[in-house]
């Protein structure tokens, strides 16, 4: 089965790291910037590019030493131009009509996490799909404190694309020339992780009672 493509490109990890080389630590640092600061960025395979970027490079197939500081820092652009986004434009992008690439209830779906988990959504978003590129966005629209959020900003950034990155390195080195056998099964355990936490949320946000 093939997966699905963006502007001619494989949105299949490997497929579209392979397209993108000789340049492809630079194409992965936009994508994560992408992912974490553009509003249509939410559908892009950040957790499986990650980490399949770390398992090539366990490989010697990309630069481990580009690829940690350049993911780290397009992860903490990506959400810093997000909060500017929602701080200068939010109340204007989010009283749009759902669209092709948005919907009113992925900004339902991030508030109430962010009504939950307060200032520590902006880490533990990081981890969520779709969450992670609209909650630096409704951080700008509730006014955070800018220092508050650069600090979560920094450690989000950190634990999420440096340690998802170094986990598939260090897996890559271990695994060696067999990691195509192992690369796709690890991807569908890490995308069936990643949904757990909108699944729990959904479920939870069913089971409420309608407001009176």
């Amino acid at each position: 089965m093939r997966m699905p493509t963006f502007l001619g490109l494989s949105l299949d990890p490997k497929e579209l790291i392979n397209s993108l080389s000789p340049y492809a630590e630079v194409a992965i640092w936009l994508i994560i910037f992408a992912e974490t600061g553009l509003l249509i960025g939410f559908f892009l395979p950040g957790d499986s590019l990650l980490f399949t970027a770390g398992l090539l490079a366990g490989q010697g197939k990309l630069d481990i030493w580009l690829l940690l500081p350049g993911v780290f820092i397009a992860a903490f652009v990506g959400d810093q131009v997000g909060y500017t986004f929602g701080e200068k434009l939010g109340p204007r992008l989010f009283n749009k009509p759902d669209s092709r690439f948005f919907k009113q209830e992925y900004v339902t779906h991030t508030r109430n996490f962010f009504n939950k988990h307060g200032s520590k959504t902006i880490i533990i978003a990081r981890f969520v799909p779709i969450v992670r590129t609209f909650a630096p966005i409704l951080a700008g629209v509730g006014e955070m404190d800018r220092k508050t959020f650069v600090i979560y900003n920094v450690i989000g950034a950190f634990l999420w694309a440096v340690g998802i990155t170094m986990l598939g390195y260090i897996l890559g080195d271990v695994i060696g020339e067999s990691v195509d056998q192992y690369l796709l099964p690890i991807i569908a355990v890490i995308i069936l992780i990643s949904l757990i936490p909108p699944l729990v949320e959904w479920r939870r946000a069913k089971k409420m009672p309608p407001p009176a």
